[in-house]
């Protein structure tokens, strides 16, 4: 399977300027998976900003209504 990086790119909301994994969705998943994270992509621009990418982060935020 092809990449589609420019396509991934184009909606891609993480503001960690300097990952390399900007547009490899792939790897970009497995990368924080690993870690017990997930993705920028996951989360509201404002989350985001936090940099708090954790599985407790994520699910207190659906508990808010805010996911």
């Amino acid at each position: 399977m092809e990449c589609n990086k420019e396509k991934n790119l184009a909606r891609c909301n993480c503001t960690y300027d300097p990952c390399s994994r900007k547009g490899l969705c792939c790897e970009c998943l497995a990368y924080h998976l690993k870690s017990r994270a997930l993705p920028a992509c996951c989360f509201p621009p404002e989350a985001e900003a936090t940099f708090d990418r954790s599985f407790t982060h994520f699910a207190r935020l659906v508990q808010q209504g805010k996911i």
